[in-house]
C-alpha cells in the first residue's frame, strides 16, 4: 500500500496548478452554468423551489449531457499514465500490477473530486432557490408532468420521481459516472501505452462517439424508424451503449425492460477488467526506451 500510495503522490504532484486542470474545471463551470439555468428559468418563471440535489441531477440526467462530460473527462486525463525517467524507476521496485491499480485509485479520486466540484457548483448557481428536504421538488413535477421538461431538454421523468429519492438518484448518477470515467480512461491508458497519445485521444472520441451514435433518438433518425419502433430502438441501445449505460433515466424502473443499476455497473465492471488485462499485457512488453527525454 505505501508503494501504491507512492505512485499516486506522483501523480497528484502539480495537479492543482496544471493549466490543463484548471481549464477543464472552467468548462466545467461553464457546462453547469448552462445546463443549469434551463431549471431556474421554470424556478424564476413559476417562483416555485428546488431540492438541493436536483440541479446535479438534471445536469448529468441525459446522455446528451454526460457526452460533454466524458469530453472534459478526456482533457482531464489526456496523461495518462503519467510517463516520466522515474516511472521506470517506481515499476522496477514494484509489482506492474500494484502500479496500475495506483493509475485505478488516481482516475477513481479525480473522478470523485470532478463530480463533487460539479455538484457544489450546481447547488451554488441554485442555491436561492433550493432547499435541503430528501422530497421532490414543486419544479421538479412541473417539468415531469408536463411537456416543459422535454421542450428544456432537462431530464426530469415521472418513472424517475416515482421510483427513488433526490439524494439515492444523485448517488446513483455519481456511480454510474465513475463507472464509465474509469472505463473510459483505462481504454485511453491502454492505447496510450500501445500506440501512443495521440491513439489514446482518438480511442476516448471513438468510445463517445459509439455512445451518442447509439442514443434512441439519434440511431432512429439516422435509420429512418417510425414512433412505434422506438421501444425496441431503446431497448437495444440501452444494452449495448456504454453512454446510455451511464445515463441514468435508461435504466429499468419497471416500465421498460432496460438494464438496471447494478446490471449496468456490471457491464462496466466487465469492460474495465477486460482493459486492465490488455494494459497488463501491453505493461509487461513495453519499451522503457520510450520514456527518456519526456
Amino acid at each position: 500500500m505505501k508503494q501504491i500510495f507512492a505512485v499516486l503522490r506522483w501523480n497528484f504532484l502539480g495537479f492543482y496548478k496544471n493549466p490543463r486542470i484548471i481549464i477543464t474545471f472552467l468548462f466545467a463551470f461553464i457546462l453547469c452554468f448552462f445546463l443549469s439555468d434551463r431549471a431556474m428559468m421554470v424556478a424564476d418563471y413559476y417562483d416555485a423551489p428546488m431540492q438541493a440535489f436536483e440541479p446535479f441531477i438534471w445536469t448529468f440526467g441525459d446522455a446528451g449531457s454526460i457526452l460533454l462530460c466524458a469530453l472534459l473527462l478526456i482533457l482531464l486525463f489526456i496523461d495518462l499514465p503519467k510517463l516520466s525517467p522515474f516511472t521506470p524507476y517506481m515499476l522496477l521496485r514494484m509489482k506492474k500490477r500494484q502500479w496500475l491499480l495506483a493509475q485505478f485509485f488516481y482516475i477513481f479520486f479525480v473522478t470523485i473530486l470532478y463530480m463533487l466540484y460539479v455538484f457544489c457548483v450546481t447547488g451554488l448557481l441554485c442555491m436561492r432557490k433550493t432547499y435541503i428536504g430528501n422530497i421532490w421538488s414543486k419544479t421538479a413535477a412541473l417539468l415531469a408532468y408536463s411537456n416543459m421538461g422535454r421542450a428544456l431538454s432537462v431530464p426530469s421523468t415521472v418513472k424517475v420521481m416515482e421510483s427513488t429519492s433526490p439524494v439515492e438518484c444523485s448517488l446513483q448518477i455519481m456511480l454510474l459516472l465513475v463507472c464509465y470515467a474509469l472505463t473510459l480512461s483505462f481504454l485511453m491508458l491502454f492505447f496510450q501505452m500501445k500506440i501512443g497519445k495521440q491513439a489514446a485521444i482518438a480511442a476516448g472520441l471513438s468510445y463517445s462517439l459509439f455512445g451518442f451514435l447509439l442514443d434512441p433518438e439519434v440511431l432512429a433518425d439516422i435509420l429512418h424508424k417510425e414512433d412505434y419502433q422506438m421501444f425496441l430502438m431503446r431497448r437495444i441501445t440501452g444494452w449495448i451503449s456504454p453512454l446510455n449505460h451511464a445515463t441514468y433515466g435508461m435504466h429499468d424502473f419497471g416500465y421498460d425492460v432496460l438494464p438496471s443499476i447494478g446490471q449496468s455497473c456490471l457491464v462496466f465492471l466487465g469492460i474495465l477488467l477486460v482493459l486492465e488485462t490488455l494494459s497488463f499485457w501491453t505493461l509487461k512488453k513495453y519499451n522503457f526506451s520510450s520514456f527518456t527525454g519526456e
